[in-house]
């Protein structure tokens, strides 16, 4: 199946960089380039994109709102997002994932381990990265003036340890090797506490697992 990918950046080269890149992978196949968020939904929605390489600040529309668009649209239910970020610099990934993205990369990533994030999240997971993903999440968490939506009290003790192990980066294979499960149990129990707490996948579950508390900053 060739992954239809959609580029949204302000910067012309970096589009055509990333063009270029995308364009030499036998299963992909570039169907748009926008230079703003607002033109990002709009192409989306005409191109027919499984997925949207999404930088963050971009003139008119930004990329946390474009992916919230695009996130909440229901004829865009199977679009997923891969946000950029400078990283260092750029304090909005957390918003991001929060607004619907399945996972993030820094701008100066090796073309390979872009392709590979690529097909990861066409393919329905969540590309997180332990390290960085945890040490962002919790710098931002810290904040007095982060949300917290609460405990996930509907959840039982296992899922409550699942969850915690999904906000490490662990996948289904690490997570049953922990817990002494076998991979497909631990892929039910994921799959049930997405429902459970309707997630759209597993970036979410992440942001759920440090605003409830269930792993709290400075734990990894």
């Amino acid at each position: 199946m060739t992954i239809r990918v959609l580029l949204a950046d302000d910067q012309t080269l970096v589009r055509e960089a990333f063009a270029m890149l995308v364009e030499s992978a036998r299963d992909m196949q570039v169907v748009g380039q926008a230079a703003t968020g607002r033109q990002a939904v709009e192409l989306a929605r005409t191109g027919r994109a499984d997925l949207v390489v999404m930088d963050i600040r971009m003139p008119d529309l930004d990329g946390i709102e474009a992916t919230r668009l695009i996130a909440a649209d229901d004829d865009l239910a199977g679009v997923r997002v891969l946000v950029l970020t400078t990283y260092d610099t750029d304090e909005y990934i957390v918003d991001a994932l929060r607004a619907g993205a399945s996972g993030f990369l820094v701008k100066d990533t090796r073309p390979a381990e872009l392709l590979d994030a690529i097909r990861t999240v066409a393919a329905g997971d969540s590309l997180l990265s332990p390290g960085p993903t945890a040490r962002l999440i919790e710098r931002f968490l810290r904040s007095p003036s982060a949300p917290v939506t609460g405990g996930p009290e509907c959840l039982s003790e296992r899922e409550r340890e699942v969850l915690a192990l999904v906000a490490r980066g662990l996948n289904n294979t690490e997570i049953a090797e922990v817990l002494g499960l076998s991979p497909l149990t631990a892929k039910t129990h994921v799959s049930r506490i997405m429902g459970k707490l309707s997630a759209r996948d597993r970036a979410q579950l992440v942001i759920v697992a440090y605003e409830s508390g269930v792993v709290t900053p400075g734990s990894i």
